[in-house]
């Protein structure tokens, strides 16, 4: 396939187009939304790069020349198939399928609950959900947005904050009760710690020492314990009794609510971590994306912290 096409300016062609399958220079300037005199220059533009006449002209009409007439057909279905190809990439800018990559927790907990609301608003757009705990490259993963979790350092990237997180401290409610009930934290000395491993940030904020120092206890040790690699597995652990763990506030609001887990003490800690809405620049001129954007921003504008 040739690199270089030599062809005719394409607004002498689609005006030949239109003339020719009117026969009738008026007409054609009227669908273009231009003077019959831009026609005509049009076309002697056209038929002096090409070297032939296309028209026959006379004083009551234009007739196609006999050249004209075979290529007619042709370029019709060529500009039918532009005009589709367009439309096309007009529509790629709505529909498709748009991947979202996110924190597994995020995902899990908060994403899913929500997601159909975005989908009701654009029954058009296919949403693919990609959790995962490592940052994904936007080009070699095929990531349109992503929501990520930690301190906003995203160089090179529109980054906009959700909202940020406090931590609480949680369990199942049967350690309220048994031979060691947790009634204070100072019980603590007797379950079993379920740690979370935030990915190696650089964050003080929520660790079990910052807890502590907001409950007013000290001398317990927060080196023992269970460690997780996703949240999520913190909490399952905790709602099978396995142990106490200080987790996303927001990610245990359905087993609070439940009462699968309980909050023994109205403990906060407020985090320096916060989740955030990630992706080039570039991609949010994608229709698709933008859509998502506003509609996550106006669903976590109430829980922002």
């Amino acid at each position: 396939m040739p690199q270089n096409r030599r062809l005719p300016p394409i607004k002498s062609l689609q005006t030949f187009e239109v003339a020719a399958r009117s026969l009738s220079f008026s007409n054609a300037a009227d669908e273009l939304c231009v003077t019959p005199a831009a026609v005509s220059q049009q076309i002697k533009q056209l038929e002096t790069y090409l070297g032939i006449p296309l028209f026959h002209r006379t004083k009551k009409n234009v007739q196609l020349t006999d050249e004209a007439a075979a290529v007619l057909p042709l370029l019709s279905e060529s500009f039918d198939k532009l005009e589709e190809a367009v439309n096309r990439l007009a529509r790629e800018r709505w529909a498709g399928r748009l991947t979202v990559s996110s924190v597994p927790t995020f995902s899990i907990k908060w994403l899913v609950h929500n997601l159909a609301g975005f989908t009701r608003a654009h029954p058009e757009i296919d949403v693919r959900l990609d959790a995962s705990v490592e940052f994904r490259d936007f080009q070699r993963d095929e990531i349109d947005v992503s929501i990520r979790f930690g301190l906003g350092n995203y160089p090179d990237l529109h980054v906009t904050r959700l909202f940020g997180e406090e931590f609480i401290l949680i369990c199942s409610p049967a350690l309220l009760e048994g031979d060691q009930p947790l009634r204070t934290p100072h019980d603590l000395k007797h379950h079993r710690i379920l740690h979370v491993d935030w990915g190696g940030l650089n964050s003080r904020s929520g660790e079990w020492h910052d807890w502590a120092k907001a409950a007013g206890v000290e001398g317990l040790d927060f080196e023992k314990g269970s460690r997780f690699t996703y949240e999520s597995m913190a909490i399952e652990a905790a709602i099978h009794g396995n142990g106490v763990a200080l987790v996303s506030y927001y990610a245990v609001l359905e087993e609070l609510k439940s009462g699968r887990l309980v909050q023994p003490f109205d403990i906060k800690v407020e985090s320096e971590l916060a989740y955030w809405l990630v992706c080039p620049e570039l991609h949010l001129r994608r229709e698709k994306v933008k859509a998502f954007c506003d509609w996550i921003l106006t669903e976590t504008e109430n829980v922002r912290i």
